[in-house]
């Protein structure tokens, strides 16, 4: 079915750090694919020639001030009114061709959040040495905390709906913010969907700014965050096994003595075996409590996604 998207308002956000080379390709591309688009670029302080070259493209080009690509995505989600939110990065990277694609998915499902899996239609130097090691490593620790999840939680090209982005809270800082949108739609149940599509090598005289060690490390820790932060029954309920098993092994021994002599030899190691053992039901405790104020403020972005119109189905517009 052909898709009319006349009557959605359709919002292109590029963040960009020094992609003077790339950009204007980008804006291109994504014009040919959704003509009726508006394409904002938002400069995250670049020392380049970016802000020039992406006006000469065409686009709304707007500066974030913050460093950091999850500041950038805060902004814009902030700032840009739409129906339909097309995320990519400046670097001409992802199949702009393929954007009415992911968004003819989302309107005919009605979903909201198509992510573009790039793991099986790369080309050969898309992804840097351990890239897609570190990609697999992570998307299966954050299928071990949260259950179902996405092939590529780290794409950063996704179409979403003004319900997903309106109703996202938006705290990471950088690269991280992959992880969030991926963990808000799994916590609030939004229907969503993966499409495979195309992923280029960088061109000539572009560079990634990723940073492979310093940036896998902070998106780990982002997952433990969001476990500990949205899970909290689960986390806690770790770490007061884990104390408690420690407790148990050292009681063992001095409990078998105190039971064939009546006596207490170690009496130090019988004190730290009691203070693990109260720990560890504070651990639990804490996150029994806690699990309830998780489950209230999950209840009010559901509220608040619950507020916002869901999209007119396709056949509305035909």
């Amino acid at each position: 079915m052909s898709i009319d998207l006349s009557r959605y308002r359709v919002a292109v956000i590029l963040p960009c750090y020094n992609e003077e080379t790339a950009i204007a390709q980008t804006v291109k591309s994504f014009r040919a694919a959704l003509p009726n688009s508006t394409i904002y670029v938002y400069d995250n302080n670049s020392t380049d020639r970016t802000v020039e070259v992406a006006r000469r493209a065409g686009a709304v080009v707007r500066r974030e001030a913050h460093q950091g690509k999850g500041h950038v995505v805060r902004r814009m989600f902030a700032d840009v009114e739409a129906d339909i939110y097309v995320l990519a990065d400046g670097d001409d990277t992802y199949d702009a061709a393929g954007a009415g694609a992911l968004i003819a998915k989302l309107l005919e499902e009605g979903l909201d959040m198509v992510v573009g899996s790039r793991l099986t239609d790369y080309e050969g130097q898309a992804f840097r040495r351990g890239h897609r090691l570190g990609n697999d490593l992570l998307t299966g620790c954050l299928g071990l905390f949260f259950g179902r999840t996405f092939s590529d939680i780290l794409s950063g090209y996704r179409v979403l709906s003004r319900r997903f982005v309106k109703s996202f809270p938006a705290l990471a800082t950088g690269f991280e913010t992959e992880i969030e949108l991926t963990v808000h739609a799994l916590e609030l149940h939004m229907p969503s969907a993966e499409v495979v599509t195309p992923y280029k090598a960088r061109p000539a005289g572009s560079a990634s700014k990723l940073r492979t060690y310093r940036d896998g490390w902070r998106i780990l820790l982002e997952i433990l965050k969001l476990f500990k932060e949205e899970r909290p029954l689960a986390f806690f309920s770790i770490i007061a096994a884990a104390l408690a098993l420690t407790s148990l092994i050292l009681a063992y021994p001095i409990f078998v003595t105190y039971l064939e002599t009546g006596l207490v030899p170690r009496f130090p190691t019988a004190i730290l075996s009691t203070g693990l053992m109260i720990l560890a039901s504070l651990n639990f405790g804490c996150g029994l409590i806690l699990e309830t104020v998780t489950r209230g403020r999950c209840e009010m972005k559901r509220l608040t996604y619950l507020a916002l119109p869901a999209l007119a189905p396709p056949t509305e517009n035909l």
